[in-house]
């Protein structure tokens, strides 16, 4: 975890570790210098963004087929193509601009359920029915 992130990161950083540190076996580490989270040890679904490649805060995140282009042409003031994740179709998400944090938080979700194995979005799943 970064000691210290920018000012205008904090607030967006600890509601964007809420939302990761809430998923099954998600673990947090430094990757390439940002706050990351993992599902267990490996494999990598998100990664903050203070400053990273530009002069903007936000995070990129692991996605479905075809999902960066669907978010990206819904809103591409919000979203955009990450650099050397998003030839994978990594999602990137502006933190710096208004956002709807109900869809950061699908968004998330969406990451860790593509990298997660079958039994961790089973358990997810079961944790998400309602009582």
């Amino acid at each position: 975890m970064l000691d210290r992130p920018t000012p205008e990161a904090a607030e967006p950083l600890l509601m964007l570790r809420a939302l990761c540190m809430a998923l099954p076996e998600a673990t947090e580490r430094v990757s390439h210098g940002e706050p990351a989270w993992f599902v267990r040890k490996s494999p990598q679904f998100v990664m903050f963004a203070d400053h990273h490649h530009d002069d903007r805060i936000g995070f990129v995140a692991a996605a479905p087929a075809g999902a960066q282009q669907d978010w990206i042409a819904r809103d591409g003031i919000r979203f955009y193509d990450p650099p050397y994740v998003g030839g994978r179709g990594w999602i990137g998400v502006y933190l710096d601009v208004e956002q709807d944090w109900e869809q950061i938080a699908d968004i998330v979700e969406d990451a860790y359920r593509t990298v997660a194995p079958r039994t961790l979005v089973t358990q997810l799943d079961a944790e998400r029915q309602p009582e």
